[in-house]
């Protein structure tokens, strides 16, 4: 079974799909909120190049409304937060909703 590109992450998972899986492939995190406007906007974008970089990386998309725990351990105070982890640690991250464009540099340049 191919393994999925695009998941949803929880406090209770995410040391199972993101800091272990981390240490096999990069995990892309988008900490966002429904009521957040920019978040909206950056969803398709990650969802897109997810699935454009074919496995290259796991998008995973965690709720700062529905979960606590993680977002204050990472220190999330404004989203949409985008963090990049390689081996458990965060090697790259970025705030705001940004273009397809700078999304593609970025994540070549952590990749």
């Amino acid at each position: 079974m191919p393994q999925k590109i695009i998941i949803d992450v929880d406090d209770g998972s995410f040391e199972r799909e993101v800091i272990e899986k981390s240490k096999k492939v990069p995990v892309v995190v988008d900490f966002w909120a429904s009521w957040c406007g920019p978040c909206v906007m950056l969803k398709p974008v990650l969802e897109e190049v997810a699935e454009k970089y074919k496995g290259k990386f796991i998008l995973a998309k965690m709720s700062v409304v529905e979960n606590q725990e993680r977002p204050q351990e990472y220190d999330i105070s404004s989203v949409p937060a985008v963090k990049m982890f390689k081996n458990g640690k965060v090697v790259g991250e970025f705030i705001g909703a940004i273009p397809e464009k700078a999304v593609k540099q970025w994540l070549d340049e952590n990749l």
